[in-house]
């Protein structure tokens, strides 16, 4: 299994209900085989540019592993989903993981390192 980021742009229409759009994906994920380790939901923002027709969308980001046939399974099907404007799909580099592991062993109980090297 892979680590893999999603971050995907939903319909802003579908703002006052998400819970049907969130489902289809995170049982998209788990239907191949995926399990979602982290999910935020950054509400509705602003786009850079119009996407079919829209300048607002949801944004949701998922933190997932997934086995090596399933990002093109997801993405088809992310493809042809209405309630999706744009999704992004992409591996985690591994050396990302390791150190951000490193890092949250440094802080002891939450504190930030620099407050102790204030001290």
């Amino acid at each position: 299994m892979k680590n893999y980021e999603l971050t995907v742009l939903i319909h802003p229409d579908l703002e006052m209900n998400l819970e049907p759009a969130t489902t289809k994906i995170k049982e998209l994920i788990e239907k191949n085989g995926g399990t979602i380790t982290k999910e935020v939901n950054d509400g509705k923002k602003h786009l850079a540019y119009s996407i079919k027709g829209q300048d607002f969308a949801v944004y949701n980001y998922y933190e997932v592993e997934l086995p090596a046939d399933a990002p093109k399974k997801i993405e088809s099907v992310l493809n042809i989903t209405d309630e999706v404007l744009r999704y992004l799909l992409v591996t985690v580099d591994e050396r990302k993981i390791k150190y951000e592991a490193k890092q949250a062993a440094r802080k002891p109980h939450g504190e930030d390192a620099d407050d102790e090297e204030a001290k």
